[in-house]
Parts: C-alpha cells; structure tokens; sequence
C-alpha cells in the first residue's frame, strides 16, 4: 500500500531522490513520500564508478562537490552507515596543450574556492599512479581530497535516514503519469498515477535521472535529458598494487581506473556510443578500450575481465546539470541531467533541493542550472566531463 496523499512527492530513488526526502523530512517540510520503479539506486547511481571530487571548471560544480566531499568524510559518523570512502585523490593526466590551459584555469578557480588542487609534472603523475606510462604527457592536475565509495551504501544510508526523519520511501512502485489540471490559465498539480494508484499532491520533485525527460513530458516540462550509455568492468585481482592508488583519468581518451577490491575498476566513454537505453554490455567499446590503456598503462593490457555492467548518464546539451523550480507548472521541481557527475553531487543536491521547496536560500545559487538557460540560447558548458 501507498499513501493516498502527500505534501511532496520524490519521483526517483537514486541518491539525488534519497538525498532530497531525506532533507526535506529532516526540515520538517511536511509528509514527504519518495516512489521508486526498483530498488533504491538501480538507474544509475549503483552503477557509477563511484567516484568523487571537487575538480570541476564550473563554480557551481565545485561548490556542490566541495559539500559533498564534507559529507562523504562523516557519512558514517552522520548517517551511522559506512560507505568504503577512500580518499586518495583525483588524477586528471594531460597530453593537450588546451587541456592544459583549462585546467590550468580550473586549479586556479578551484584554489580560490579552498580546494587544493595542483597541477603535477608527468613525472610527479607518475610517481603517485606507477602504473601509467608518462608518453606524450604534458601535465596532469590532482586534488588529494578526492576519492571514490561505495554508491549502495550510500543509498542505503540516506534512505534509512530519511525514513527516520518520518519519510515514506516506496520502491518497486512505477510512476506512470502525472494528474495535472489545465483548465485554468496555469496548469494546477493534482497528483501523480503510480501503478497502485493515485497520490494526492501539489508538489512533485523529478530526480528520475536518465528518465527525465519522460517524466518532465507528463507535467508539460522539457528536459533535455538523453541516455547515454557507459561500460565498467572490474579486473581480476591484481597483486602488488599500491593501496593509494588515485582515481586516475587519462583525459584525452577519457581510459580510467581505481582499485576495487582486489582488482581494478576501469572504464572509459565510447565516441561510438549513441543515445538510448541499453543497459547491456557487449565487446563494441573493448577495442577502444584497450587501445588507450596500452597506451597509458600498458602492464594493464593483459590483465583478466572478473566481471563487468553498464550504466546510463544523463547527458544535457552542456554537460552540466539542470536545477530548479518549473515556472510553467507550479509545485514542480527538478534535479537532474548531471551527465555523469551527478552521485557525487548528491549529498549538496538534496540539500539545495530541500531548501528550494522551503522556499530558503541555498547555500550555493543554482540558478545558473535552470533548464530555461537553454530556451535564452544559452549554454554553460562543464568542461571536466569523462
């Protein structure tokens, strides 16, 4: 059973969504009651490579990454539940002059804003990540304050909190549709339709990932949300690698990799991929794959597959994320189109989305992140994306 009614319904229960009934119950905003179609975090935060940092080219990223930050360092003092955080940095290798001048640029705003990021000779790289070879590198930037974690736990940390707040959280309950009132001068939320029923509620927060663009249609909002796949694997255990291994990011080809267990964890966007919703893996992107790790860290060629999934990002046409109130459809709210980075931005997403329906100020002014920068002709493009 489901409540007939609600003050605020959270579309989506991936950690944006948790992030956001969770704060929204722990202010006292009213009965907050969160539906999701699976289990908590099954779109794409479980399926990221769970990585985490404030190394962005945007303001607005780096702040929202900065709390994040903060919180992953106390989830489990905070929401008593571990997370596997480890805090061995980010390291972004560089064999592009531009690529260099930007995030030349980037270290330079970051630091502004108290992340003490740093750029690094290929040899200094080298010395913190042994595995990759230093040919054709010009620079590499690097923040010791990154990391990556366990996105399951941190799902599961939120959602146990949120539900102490007083939050009902439902997953296995698919929102179908939305019951919108348009026969007045501006369209009036009834409710959503779920399939087991009708929720009572004039307040709705899409934090459907992937999936948002669908669910933004149902109230008469267009978020250019498209789905776009990306492949990870882990490898077979691998002896003799150092314990603080960076989350290492060769970003001309976009090859990444950090521990994971006792093997690797690695990945790298495919240019051939193409919009849409597959969820399967396949050998397509393996060729591209092996190419760029031959390159940049060639004892990793022949190393063994222990097992692999895929995920989708939520790509917008800027890469960077969209954050706001619908002025169209009042009571609608959304959060999403985070084109990959968007788990770490959870923890400071459910908080500025909580404070946004309170109608507080947020800590960070997203209002830079509003989908209506699209219809101006306008584009604020994120250029730290992989």
């Amino acid at each position: 059973m489901i409540p007939s009614q609600a003050d605020i319904v959270v579309i989506g229960g991936g950690v944006i969504g948790l992030a956001t009934a969770y704060h929204l119950a722990a202010q006292g905003a009213g009965s907050v009651l969160l539906l999701e179609k699976s289990s908590f975090g099954s779109g794409s935060t479980c399926r990221s490579a769970g990585g985490v940092r404030a190394q962005f080219s945007d303001e607005i990223n780096i702040r929202l990454g900065q709390y994040g930050l903060r919180v992953f360092e106390r989830f489990e003092e905070l929401f008593g539940q571990p997370i596997d955080f480890h805090q061995v940095g980010y390291l972004f290798l560089l064999d592009n002059a531009e690529d260099v001048a930007t995030f030349e640029a980037g270290v330079a705003l970051q630091n502004s804003l108290g992340v003490p990021s740093r750029m690094l000779t290929p040899a200094e790289a080298q010395r913190l990540s042994p595995l990759i070879s230093t040919n054709g590198l010009l620079a590499a930037a690097f923040s010791p304050e990154d990391g990556h974690c366990d996105p399951a736990s941190v799902c599961q940390g939120y959602a146990a909190a949120a539900r102490r707040h007083g939050a009902t959280l439902v997953p296995g309950c698919a929102v179908t549709g939305a019951d919108v009132d348009r026969s007045g001068p501006t369209p009036r939320i009834r409710g959503v339709i779920t399939e087991a029923g009708v929720v009572e509620t004039d307040r709705v927060v899409i934090a459907t990932g992937a999936w948002s663009r669908e669910v933004g249609e149902w109230f008469g909002l267009d978020l250019p949300v498209e789905p776009l796949r990306r492949q990870i694997l882990v490898t077979e255990p691998m002896p003799g690698r150092r314990p603080d291994t960076p989350m290492t990011i060769d970003f001309g080809t976009t090859f990444y990799f950090h521990n994971e267990g006792p093997g690797l964890l690695m990945g790298r966007s495919d240019p051939n991929e193409t919009p849409g919703f597959r969820l399967g893996v396949d050998d397509a992107w393996m060729p591209g794959l092996i190419e760029a790790l031959s390159r940049r860290a060639p004892d990793l060629a022949d190393i063994g597959i222990a097992h692999q999934w895929a995920g989708l990002y939520e790509v917008t046409p800027d890469a960077n994320g969209l954050i706001g109130a619908a002025e169209e459809v009042p009571g609608l709210y959304y959060c999403t189109g985070f084109s990959g980075h968007g788990f770490l931005l959870g923890p400071a997403l459910g908080e500025v989305m909580a404070d946004l329906i309170s109608g507080k100020e947020p800590f960070v002014d997203v209002s830079g992140f509003d989908v209506r920068r699209f219809a101006a002709g306008g584009l604020r493009p994120e250029a730290n994306i992989v």
